[in-house]
């Protein structure tokens, strides 16, 4: 019968996969594998878990499509189409649902709980409209916000 391992080793190895982990992050978000120290390197290629590029998004971690500009507002303000979900309609169709984010130069603003399959449309310098998506249906529109990434209905 095979002995139960004890507490302190489980802990142990989970403490060491952490740090394995950390070393790896910082890796990625200092430029990469081609840039990383050779020990860096040795912990990135022995976890086949991790992600083997430097992508950012869950979408293209999971294969998903890649983020896409969407929108260029002005004063250099972008919306990209970020993570994706897939979807069926009531007929069984298929679709893929994006989220968006406001990009404006280093800051990033998440559109809060928002998926569409429509191309958003700039109302003004402030604020762009998008409609909503939900199982493959177009829902409500929304307004958002282009500096706080706030959806408003639009009652469309």
């Amino acid at each position: 019968m095979a002995r139960p391992t004890s507490w302190r080793s489980r802990t142990r190895r989970h403490r060491i996969n952490r740090v394995n982990l950390l070393i790896l992050a910082t890796t990625l978000a200092c430029g990469g594998p081609e840039h990383a120290t050779p020990a860096a390197r040795t912990v990135a290629e022995s976890n086949p878990a991790a992600p083997a590029s430097g992508a950012s998004t869950p979408a293209a971690d999971s294969g998903g499509p890649a983020d896409s500009l969407v929108l260029r507002a002005p004063h250099g303000v972008e919306v990209w189409a970020t993570f994706a979900r897939s979807a069926r309609d009531s007929a069984g169709a298929a679709c893929v649902e994006r989220a968006l984010e406001i990009r404006d130069g280093a800051r990033r603003t998440p559109v809060p709980l928002l998926y569409t399959r429509d191309t958003p449309r700039l109302l003004n310098d402030s604020t762009f409209t998008v409609q909503l998506s939900n199982a493959c249906r177009p829902g409500a529109g929304y307004a958002v916000n282009l500096r706080t990434g706030q959806p408003v209905p639009t009652g469309r």
